[in-house]
C-alpha cells in the first residue's frame, strides 16, 4: 500500500513554508501527500503581506473530499488561524477518526509576521491539542500557549514541555532553535520519558520553513509506519541536512528555504557518477 500523509495549513506563496514545503517533504520521504487548504498567505522570503482564510464550510469540504477517499496515515496540522476554522478541523478529525496526528501550533513567520488570531489560542489549546499524538512548538509557541515566558534553558524547556502534556497531547516535541549555543536541542516528552535530540547549529538566514518541515517529516514518517520516537528521529535528521545545505540555494533576498530535496539531488548525482543513469 502507498503511504499517505495529508497536511491541513495554509498555502506560502513564497513555497518556502506551509502547505508547499509539507508536500515537498512527503515527497522526498517518499509519502503521496494531499492537502486541505486552511488558509492563503501572499508571502515571500521578506514577510507576510496578507492573509486570506478560507471558509470553515470549505475546509470541511476539502476534509470530506480527501479523506472519504483516500487512505490516510497521518495528518500534519499547521497554519490554522481562525477559531472557526480549527473547529471545523476538528469536528473533520473526529469525524474521520484521525489518531496519527502532528500537530505544529504555527503562531508566527519566520519573518516575525503574526499568523493566528488570539481568539485561536483557546480552541487551538482545548480543541486539537488533545487530539494529538504530537504536537510540535518552538520556544515562542510554547510559552504563549501555556501564557508564560520563553525558556530560557533544558530545565524549563523540559518543564514547559510536561506543562504542555497536561493538556492532553500523548506527547509533546518542543523545539530550542530560537535559543542560544552551538547546539540546537530538541526535547520529546512523553509520559514518563525525555529523550534529548540535539544537531549543530549552523549560521545561514536560511530557515523559512523549519517547523513546518519538521512537522511533516514526523507525520511521513508516522505515515511510513515508523514509531513516534524514530519518526521525531528521523526527521530530525532530514530537517539538520536541509538546513545545512540550504546555503546551495538562492532564492529571495530574505529568509529563504530549506533543501528539501537534497537527498534525491545526491542520490541521483551519485547514480550518474556510479554509471547507473
Amino acid at each position: 500500500m502507498t503511504a499517505i500523509a495529508v497536511t491541513i495549513a495554509g498555502s506560502d506563496s513564497g513555497g518556502g513554508a506551509g502547505i508547499q514545503a509539507d508536500l515537498k517533504t512527503f515527497s522526498a520521504l517518499g509519502v503521496y501527500g494531499a492537502s486541505v487548504i486552511a488558509a492563503l498567505t501572499a508571502q515571500n522570503t521578506k514577510g507576510v503581506s496578507g492573509i486570506h482564510d478560507a471558509p470553515p464550510e470549505f475546509v470541511t469540504a476539502q476534509i470530506d473530499a480527501v479523506f472519504s477517499d483516500l487512505k490516510v496515515d497521518a495528518v500534519k496540522l499547521g497554519m490554522l488561524s481562525n477559531a472557526a476554522v480549527i473547529a471545523a478541523v476538528a469536528d473533520g478529525l473526529r469525524r474521520y477518526k484521525q489518531t496519527n496526528v502532528v500537530l505544529d501550533p504555527v503562531m508566527v513567520a519566520t519573518s516575525g509576521d503574526k499568523l493566528l488570531k488570539s481568539d485561536a489560542v483557546d480552541n487551538l489549546r482545548k480543541l486539537l491539542i488533545p487530539m494529538a499524538l504530537v504536537i510540535t512548538p518552538n520556544l515562542p509557541e510554547a510559552a504563549a500557549l501555556l501564557d508564560t515566558g520563553i525558556a530560557a534553558d533544558e530545565a524549563a524547556m523540559r518543564q514547559q514541555g510536561e506543562r504542555l502534556l497536561a493538556l492532553g497531547s500523548k506527547a509533546v516535541l518542543i523545539k530550542g532553535g530560537h535559543a542560544d549555543g552551538a547546539e540546537s536541542v530538541d526535547l520529546l516528552i512523553e509520559p514518563g520519558a525525555v529523550t534529548r535530540l540535539a544537531s549543530p547549529r549552523f549560521d545561514t538566514k536560511n530557515t523559512h520553513g523549519t517547523g513546518c518541515t519538521l512537522s511533516s517529516a514526523i507525520a511521513a514518517g508516522i505515515a511510513n509506519g515508523l514509531t513516534l520516537a524514530d519518526a521525531v528521529q528521523t526527521a530530525k535528521s532530514y530537517v539538520t541536512t536541509a538546513i545545512a545545505a540550504s546555503d546551495r540555494l538562492s532564492i529571495g533576498s530574505g529568509h529563504g528555504p530549506v533543501h528539501h530535496f537534497l537527498p534525491l539531488v545526491v542520490s541521483a548525482f551519485e547514480r550518474r557518477e556510479q554509471g547507473d543513469d
